[in-house]
């Protein structure tokens, strides 16, 4: 039986309501979920899910492989919120891969690629779901070829995303909102709604489809 970890995080777990049950249920699958990554050792697949340390040392050396899901086309877009940059660019068709870690963040080889396919409507549930869709059908038809995979090393020039804070929020109030769309689709009205300044005053402003 393959031992299978996923380790999380308690501070970027919004992955965790959409984690497939057939997971749980397997008989060729012995998984475990953390948030530490010191209980995480001798296991022969480690998947790494929105964690936001660098991984180094013992846990690496302890466990046969460690894989990651990122969405961009690496080595372009390296770094963070890949989708969220990506929507702000337009694009619709997100490149997703599942790749080895690495002790240079998304540097290491890739195993597999699969397209997240937005209409360019989503807000950020929306995205987030597909998002999560899409990372978890990856690591299944990971499993489903283990141990018969291959690796690819990373080709061409990297381009780095930087992390967003709730100031890249900010909207800009001699733009329409047309040409802000993208941005408010992205912000999370809970965590980092999009706001605006008029006359020295902050408001915000949410975001909600009507059916």
């Amino acid at each position: 039986m393959t031992k299978v970890a996923f380790l999380l995080d308690k501070c970027n777990d919004w992955l965790v309501p959409f984690f497939p049950k057939n997971f749980i249920a397997s008989t060729e699958l012995d998984i475990h979920k953390f948030y530490d990554e010191k209980n995480v050792r001798g296991f022969d697949i480690v998947f790494v899910l929105g964690y936001t340390k660098l991984l180094k040392g013992e846990i690496l050396e302890s466990n046969n492989l460690l894989l990651v899901v990122h969405e961009s086309d690496l080595p372009k877009g390296r770094g963070f919120a890949p989708v969220q940059w990506q929507i702000l660019e337009g694009v619709n068709n997100i490149t997703v891969c599942l790749l080895k870690v690495s002790d240079k963040a998304d540097m290491g080889d890739i195993c597999e690629k699969m397209t997240l396919s937005l209409s360019g409507t989503e807000l950020y549930d929306e995205i987030r779901m597909k998002q999560a869709k899409i990372t978890f059908k990856l690591i299944e038809q990971f499993l489903k070829k283990y141990p018969n995979v291959n690796f690819a090393k990373q080709k061409g020039e990297p381009t780095i995303y930087k992390r967003r804070t709730p100031l890249d929020s900010k909207l800009d109030v001699d733009k329409t909102i047309r040409e802000q769309f993208n941005l408010l689709r992205i912000s999370n009205n809970k965590e980092w709604p999009a706001f605006f300044e008029i006359s020295g005053q902050t408001y915000q402003l949410k975001i909600e489809k009507l059916k």
